[in-house]
């Protein structure tokens, strides 16, 4: 049997129409996107926030039923544009996906590659600003709540050291709630020349620690500020720590250890805010 995903020979792989509210389409299997070119969107805030973002980017849809009605304008664009879509089954979702929260839509998108450090300070405009340095952070979840909280609050970048593997996932993204497409990630080069140049720009550096920093809600936050965290369970760097401005503690009521990064990440840039 010929597979659904199958392009015709004129034509490009897609409905020819909108798909009506009655029906079916086919159930279907496919390969995953190339992961260092494309980038596997799920959750419907994810995949809105992506397309009204940058449209252009998109490369597949796949849709229930059941989305068509709010997806409307980005079914329309695929048609205008020659993009492949179809519409399927929650079990064909939760197989592109590989979860089980894809919310009817998972799309294919072309990945963004971070910023240089030069590029983002060039861009940016004057006056008050945030941004989140995340030193070995890790977990696709913690990093998709980070972005939201940073979102949320107007944080303009999450900075990545110069070798780190930290990149967006289909996952950070479903948890981020379209987040990841307001906050750009920056890659640093070399700590010392990071912290150097960022310095040059007017920015502070607040290392985050569990014991024995200021206390957050007390300190004199400056309106340009780095916030770094550490690796979940391993903490931060120690030589980074101390080549910060601050160090900064989340004070609490000592019945657990500390918060987690993400959880933690919200509480301060809501410090930082009223900066803003």
């Amino acid at each position: 049997m010929r597979s659904t995903m199958a392009r015709e020979p004129d034509s490009p792989w897609r409905s020819k129409r909108l798909p009506s509210t009655g029906g079916h389409q086919p159930s279907e299997r496919v390969q995953r996107a190339d992961p260092r070119a494309e980038l596997r969107l799920y959750g419907f805030n994810a995949v809105r926030a992506a397309f009204a973002r940058r449209p252009e980017a998109l490369r597949k849809l796949y849709l229930t039923q059941a989305r068509i009605p709010q997806l409307q304008l980005l079914l329309k664009w695929c048609v205008a544009h020659r993009i492949g879509y179809r519409v399927v089954e929650e079990s064909d979702l939760q197989k592109l996906a590989a979860s089980s929260h894809h919310e009817g839509v998972v799309a294919d998108v072309l990945r963004e590659e971070p910023l240089t450090l030069e590029a983002w300070l060039r861009d940016l405009p004057a006056g008050p600003q945030c941004a989140i340095w995340l030193d070995g952070v890790g977990n696709p979840h913690n990093l998709g709540a980070i972005l939201r909280s940073a979102a949320h609050f107007g944080a303009s970048a999450v900075l990545l050291p110069e070798h780190s593997e930290l990149a967006l996932s289909g996952a950070a993204a479903r948890v981020a709630e379209g987040g990841a497409e307001a906050v750009r990630f920056v890659r640093l080069p070399s700590g010392d020349r990071a912290i150097a140049r960022l310095r040059e720009a007017g920015f502070g550096l607040a290392a985050t620690v569990v014991e024995g920093g200021e206390d957050l809600f007390s300190a004199a936050l400056p309106s340009r500020l780095i916030y770094v965290l550490g690796a979940e369970g391993e903490g931060m760097d120690r030589g980074l720590a101390a080549a910060c401005d601050l160090r900064l503690s989340i004070p609490g009521s000592g019945a657990v250890e500390s918060l987690n990064v993400a959880s933690a990440s919200a509480v301060l840039l809501a410090a930082w805010y009223p900066k803003r």
